[in-house]
């Protein structure tokens, strides 16, 4: 069974390439459209990944808690276990998403050029500080165009019942816009694991929460609020992956900046 799993793996990862390769020409070539049909256009390519690993892999997705998100614009703050969710959330999300990311990769020949067209918010790190003033920048201008900014709090992926401690990069951008925050729990580690090139059937659950709003809360607070709510979800959607019922180790950490 292994070997067969590895099989389909590879020829997922095969034809995934293939076909990003020849569409990023074609989202290249769409430069002169303006940026919501550039984005519309672009996004195909991620939801035609996510179908074509439940219709190839088995990996089906259901969704819970989607009557949660609101019409406006929030800082959405997602648990992140692997690259699926990268390409569903954009791909399915009723809202166009904008995610954070270096600007170096602009200038990756035509990935870059692909991305750079759709004005998400490119920062230059080498700039310290300075970085985040370039997201609260871009940020604003990204909200008052109906857009939402997306972080992965814990800064890279985490395996199934792992603990990371959460940024505050996402919660401090929240209170300096005025924005709510809308906590997202996914289990795609489950199917989809961390840095293993074999991918195996099941069902992957994005549980969307309430939004909690800005108002009386310090970065900290703010970040411990969503940390909690999407912890405790993550021991409703995988129970087995965890030995104790709440994350005690939240109340010792210390959260770090993005």
């Amino acid at each position: 069974m292994r070997a067969f799993y590895f099989i389909r793996s590879l020829l997922y990862v095969l034809i995934c390439t293939a076909s990003i390769s020849l569409y990023i020409l074609v989202c290249v070539l769409c430069f002169p459209l303006p940026v919501s049909t550039r984005y519309k256009i672009t996004m195909a390519w991620p939801k035609f990944s996510t179908w074509f690993a439940s219709w190839f892999l088995g990996i089906r997705w259901q969704k819970k808690g989607w009557d949660n998100i609101p019409d406006t614009p929030c800082i959405i703050l997602a648990k992140h276990q692997s690259a699926w969710e990268t390409c569903f959330l954009p791909g399915y999300f009723p809202h166009e998403l904008c995610f954070v990311y270096k600007r170096e990769l602009n200038w990756l020949p035509f990935f870059g050029w692909g991305l750079a067209l759709l004005d998400m918010i490119a920062i230059n790190r080498s700039r310290g500080s300075e970085a985040f003033e370039q997201i609260v920048t871009q940020g604003r201008r990204k909200a008052a165009e109906g857009r939402w900014v997306i972080f992965f709090p814990e800064g890279t992926r985490t395996l199934p019942g792992a603990y990371k401690p959460y940024k505050t990069g996402g919660a401090r951008l929240a209170l300096r816009l005025g924005l709510p925050v809308l906590p997202i729990a996914i289990n795609s580690g489950e199917c989809w694991p961390r840095n293993a090139f074999i991918k195996t059937p099941g069902t992957i659950t994005v549980s969307v929460g309430p939004v909690i709003r800005p108002e009386g809360h310090t970065m900290e607070s703010l970040t411990q609020a969503t940390e909690d709510w999407i912890e405790a979800e993550m021991r409703v959607l995988s129970p087995h992956r965890y030995a104790q019922p709440a994350p005690e180790v939240q109340t010792s950490r210390t959260a770090s900046a993005a």
